[in-house]
């Protein structure tokens, strides 16, 4: 007997699960369990994916939907992982719990690097994984150096093609190979959960749909910068005569956002709508066809762009580029992707930046050369030839510690790193220090 376990978070990733199987990008097994994953801070008072509106169409390709946050309760699904010793137990726990026997599993998870995936894949330590990412970060690095005994179980990145020719670097390392959901199937789930979402309030027809993003609750922007970034979304798609404007909040974004959208739609004499209710940005794109999608670097950008061929605009991506820390951030690549490939909305320039793959992969190396550093070359290349514009990309200490083109000169690099130079610059700070004393 043969079980898949499938691991899902958000019903856009269930919705790319689905469109997988219906593409016969899994075998056949026995049985298929869907395990749901509720990740929000407070997941008590937040709904998970299998109670959201649209979830019955996608549960009929499994036999079972299990809540993870159930099995492991009272800890939180981020933050929980077995000790190592502990495995064996969990494992014979579980396969008691939920009747799996001695059935041979494999595993589908998401974000592999992080938990709950992480640790369902250390708990099934034997069971071949499949990774399906549903967003931009596949494109990107993998955030953290993964354990060999998990990463070589890996078979393939399952992914939506959502950057043409672009290849995604996520578990490279492992010489894991990427293959594309195929976007019919996707638009087919997507449009079978749009036709049973619930009643939207009558909305304009050839609107501006504005994509809030909470970067505040990642620490990314205070939430007063992130309202002024809604205001400069606003004022941007009325700057290209747009007189009817949605706008779709975070579904995680406190209440007040939004009022400083309508004061300012007001003073702009503008017709502004606030959605709120909790339906994927793609069924707005199905019902309503916008003239035009604006965001920050949300996935959703690039659904509509690629999936749906709408017209699309970023705004704020340079602001995050310089705010992102560390530089490893794994959002730096969605960023990096949306500031280089979607028009800025207030100036309407497109980046100039060359060869994309280039591009990626330098910024890939940069985030994380202990685990690719067979891209250095490929990033020395790309900085050698500098395309016009790239230099909000890159951080020029990092470039000097990675030692790349565009760091520091040579005949200066050496005082970051020069020891002597460092012992003498504390003694005169706390000197300094002294003195003031």
């Amino acid at each position: 007997m043969s079980t898949q376990i499938f691991c899902a978070s958000t019903l856009y990733g269930a919705a790319t699960l689905a469109a997988a199987l219906d593409s016969d990008c899994f075998r056949p097994a026995d049985r298929r369990i869907l395990l749901v994953s509720n990740n929000a801070g407070n997941p008590e008072v937040t709904s998970a994916i299998d109670a959201m509106p649209g979830f019955e169409q996608l549960c009929d390709r499994f036999d079972d939907v299990i809540s993870w946050n159930e099995t492991i309760a009272p800890f939180h699904p981020g933050g929980w992982s077995p000790r190592p010793d502990d495995t064996p137990l969990w494992e014979r726990h579980l396969r008691l719990l939920w009747g799996l026997g001695d059935d041979a599993v494999e595993l589908a998870v998401e974000s592999i690097q992080v938990n709950p995936a992480l640790a369902v894949s250390q708990i099934f330590s034997v069971a071949p994984v499949d990774v399906y990412a549903d967003g931009l970060m596949s494109y990107g690095p993998t955030r953290f150096k993964i354990d060999p005994l998990v990463g070589t179980r890996v078979r393939r990145l399952l992914h939506l093609d959502l950057v043409a020719d672009l290849k995604p670097l996520l578990l490279t390392e492992f010489g894991v190979e990427p293959e594309t959901v195929p976007t019919d199937a996707f638009l087919k789930v997507l449009g079978a959960i749009g036709s049973t979402a619930p009643e939207l309030p009558e909305l304009p027809a050839d609107a501006a749909l504005l994509l809030g993003q909470y970067l505040s609750a990642l620490s990314i922007l205070t939430p007063e910068e992130e309202e002024d970034l809604h205001v400069r979304m606003l004022r941007g798609a009325v700057g290209k005569g747009h007189r009817r404007v949605v706008f779709k909040p975070h579904p995680t974004a406190p209440a007040r956002y939004g009022r400083a959208l309508e004061e300012e739609a007001e003073r702009l004499g503008v017709e502004l709508t606030v959605l709120d209710v909790p339906v994927l940005a793609e069924v707005l794109y199905e019902r309503t066809r916008p003239a035009l999608v604006v965001g920050c670097f949300s996935t959703a950008l690039f659904t509509a762009k690629t999936f749906y061929g709408l017209d699309t605009a970023r705004v704020g991506t340079e602001v995050l580029l310089e705010r992102l820390t560390p530089y490893q951030n794994s959002n730096r690549v969605p960023v990096t992707l949306a500031d280089a490939l979607l028009p800025d909305l207030e100036s309407g320039r497109t980046a100039q930046v060359g060869s994309l793959t280039g591009l990626v992969e330098t910024v890939g190396f940069m985030m994380q050369p202990q685990i690719y550093p067979g891209l250095y070359e490929a990033a020395t290349a790309y900085l050698t030839r500098r395309p016009a514009g790239i230099d909000h990309y890159f951080k020029r200490r990092r470039l000097t510690a990675l030692g790349l083109p565009g760091g520091l000169p040579t005949r200066l690099a050496f005082i970051p790193r020069n020891a002597t130079v460092r012992r003498v610059a504390r003694r005169v700070r706390t000197m300094k220090r002294t003195a003031i004393g």
